[in-house]
């Protein structure tokens, strides 16, 4: 009987029957997330920015799969909740990447580094071939395919904020400063470049722009401007040389440049440079398309999934997305998506000042720069201002790996967020202990 009373009160405790089925696991999963939600920590705007541009990418992913769907026979909805699924693994990766101390990540550069540089050799000769150029590799269990230059851009930019943060005393020498930084910047940009040029430039551009505010010296950062702009005033040259204006093709290319992707570099300067819109080529197409798509779109936009354009530009939900953005949402919706990008940078650039130390702060920087040039480029890009680069609008256009690396990216950015918190924190409980001693003291004073 006691052990009948004790199991009795047991239940008596969680009420009745219907309490029990409904209430108690609502009441559990309340207590689990209002727990997740405590321990969710960093720059709330960061977090909120993240949200609208996820969010955003559900309504546009939803709105511009049409035509692919319709090619493969699938349904607009299994590519929502494959963004879906994305988003949601997303967000598990920003939370946990953020809760790792940001030291971690100092730990490991080195490794992942070192990792990327033989995956990068591997993807370049026997990686997934697609438009003459070998960007991915296929995991054997789950039959999936990543990106290497996403972990390679990610490794090296946690290798020079390790090496800038440890360099500072002889950051302005050339053998001890200088070339530990620019020696991986090159060879990651060099393994990358053969299938993914604009990816290289990226990872260069912002790698130079991260020496200039770790104090490199900038003789040594002018130096590697000129010699990095020597391959590209060459094939700029090249271009305009061989470009014919009655057949509107290159010709005469040299022997040695026929090979691999250089022609498709070359074919897309010379349209970036020769086009003038009139001509309607398979060339031209793309940019045609989206330039339709954003004067359909005006300042208010045509509405939330009333894009025509979307049935026309290929690959609409991915390089060519912010063309949709414009369409559907206007410029007012446009203006909005890059305010939110340039909020993100002015967020990290306030971690940035208020880490108080290095690494944190170098990493913060690289990761956000990298993410917020890619994002102009891309807004570049369906506007016309930048030949076109197969770069993706971050957080927003359909992905897969890359969308991934990229939720790595912000986490990592959260974590150095956090710690930089509790340090102000820890720092404002001492003053107000500081405070109380004297308020204490000078109360003494005037009672004595």
């Amino acid at each position: 009987m006691k052990y009948l009373n004790s199991i009795k009160q047991w239940f008596d405790s969680f009420g009745n029957k219907e309490e029990l089925s409904i209430a108690a696991p609502i009441k559990g999963i309340g207590e689990m997330s209002g727990n997740i939600v405590k321990k969710t920590k960093g720059d709330k705007v960061i977090w909120t920015i993240v949200i609208i541009l996820t969010m955003a990418s559900l309504l546009l992913v939803y709105s511009s799969t049409g035509s692919l769907a319709y090619r493969l026979s699938r349904t607009t909805e299994s590519y929502l909740f494959k963004q879906l699924g994305l988003i949601v693994v997303g967000f598990l990766i920003i939370y946990f990447a953020h809760r790792v101390n940001y030291t971690f990540y100092y730990r490991v550069a080195l490794i992942a580094f070192l990792i990327s540089i033989p995956l990068l050799i591997y993807t370049l000769f026997m990686g997934v071939q697609l438009n003459e150029g070998s960007r991915w590799i296929k995991l054997p269990i789950i039959n999936q395919t990543f990106q290497t230059s996403d972990l390679a851009k990610l490794s090296l930019f946690m290798f020079m904020s390790r090496v800038l943060s440890r360099k500072q005393k002889t950051i302005k020498s050339f053998s001890k400063g200088f070339l530990p930084l620019i020696i991986p910047v090159g060879i990651i940009c060099m393994l990358i470049a053969p299938a993914n040029l604009s990816t290289a430039v990226l990872i260069g551009g912002t790698s130079i722009m991260l020496m200039f505010i770790g104090r490199v010296k900038t003789r040594h950062i002018l130096l590697t401007i000129g010699i990095a702009m020597i391959p590209v005033v060459f094939l700029i040259s090249v271009a305009a040389s061989t470009y014919n204006k009655t057949t509107h093709k290159a010709e005469n290319i040299p022997e040695f440049m026929s090979g691999g992707r250089i022609p498709t570099w070359i074919s897309r300067i010379q349209t970036f440079m020769f086009t003038d819109g009139s001509e309607d080529s398979e060339k031209t197409y793309q940019v045609n398309q989206a330039k339709i798509a954003i004067a359909n779109g005006g300042w208010m936009g045509r509405g939330p999934g009333n894009s025509v354009q979307r049935n026309f530009l290929p690959h609409s939900y991915s390089d060519f997305i912010f063309a949709i953005i414009i369409e559907e949402y206007g410029l007012i919706g446009a203006s909005f998506m890059l305010l939110m990008y340039l909020l993100f940078l002015f967020r990290c650039i306030r971690i940035y000042r208020k880490c108080p130390f290095a690494f944190g702060a170098f990493l913060a920087l690289a990761l956000s720069f990298t993410l917020v040039f890619q994002a102009i480029v891309n807004m570049g890009v369906n506007v016309s201002l930048f030949p076109n680069t197969g770069v993706t609008l971050p957080l927003v256009s359909m992905g897969g790996s890359s969308f991934l690396f990229t939720c790595v990216s912000i986490g990592i950015i959260l974590s150095v967020a956090r710690n930089v918190e509790q340090l102000e924190g820890r720092a404002g409980e001492v003053s107000e202990e500081k405070n109380k001693e004297e308020s204490n003291i000078e109360s003494n004073i005037v009672a004595a």
